[in-house]
């Protein structure tokens, strides 16, 4: 297992853009009464800097780890979403949902179905479903639809997530616990973003849906970075 002062090593620096561009995200606070292409460029830099995190581990490892791929196209979708989002005053809400949505199968399809581990899993249904009932009475028209599938969809990703970390089996690694704590923002950032929608105004919302979207962004990309520290480990056991 790698350690975690190694994991700081070797990922931090590849990392400093991505901390860079958000907080100037942070500091220039555009306001969202007045979307641009600059507030969306602004917006989804940090994503941006992390589709070079992932290419900076070379082209061999994302040819060689459908995992990394995956993930690489859920952060683009991600970005598309972020860029929709921006002007969802203007009628983009959906088009900014369906991009998420579209991430969260494949950010699923990165995890994987084993371990199996059904217990988070019923965790996890009661959880969206008690979310949804709140929401619910507050919800109309398609989005009473909408909402229900895209609960289903993160819901199954933060299952596939959260199967992955075993700590009583000790099955378990630094990578699996990133996509998990990932997984688990980006379903408080997406809950605190219905709730301010849907029911009433949540203080401090945009920070708090911003902070924990860029902390989960950054870990779930963490996460397949194991892919490539296995395999350099398996190298040097062969030579």
């Amino acid at each position: 297992m790698v350690s975690p002062v190694t994991v700081v090593k070797n990922e931090g620096p590849k990392l400093v853009p991505f901390f860079k561009a958000t907080c100037v995200y942070f500091v220039l606070w555009l306001p969202t009464s007045s979307p641009s292409w600059f507030s969306a460029l602004i917006k989804c830099l940090p994503i941006f800097c992390l589709w070079v995190f992932l290419l900076a581990h070379g082209i061999n490892f994302l040819g060689t780890r459908s995992s990394a791929r995956k993930i690489l196209a859920g952060l683009i979708f991600s970005a598309l979403g972020d860029a929709f989002l921006i002007w969802q005053e203007q009628g983009y809400f959906v088009h900014g949902l369906l991009m998420f949505a579209i991430s969260h199968i494949l950010y699923t399809s990165a995890f994987g179905m084993k371990p199996l581990n059904p217990e988070p899993g019923c965790g996890v249904v009661v959880i969206c479903g008690v979310c949804y009932c709140l929401l619910y009475p507050y919800l109309s028209g398609p989005f009473t639809y909408l909402v229900a599938v895209y609960i289903a969809l993160i819901g199954f990703m933060g299952w596939r997530a959260i199967a992955g970390v075993q700590l009583f089996n000790d099955l378990w690694t630094w990578t699996k616990l990133c996509a998990c704590l990932g997984a688990v923002l980006f379903m408080v950032s997406d809950l605190t973003i219905a709730v301010n929608k849907f029911c009433f105004p949540v203080p401090y919302s945009r920070a708090i849906i911003m902070a924990t979207y860029y902390a989960a962004q950054m870990l779930i990309a963490l996460s397949v970075v194991e892919c490539k520290d296995n395999t350099n480990r398996n190298n040097s056991k062969i030579n």
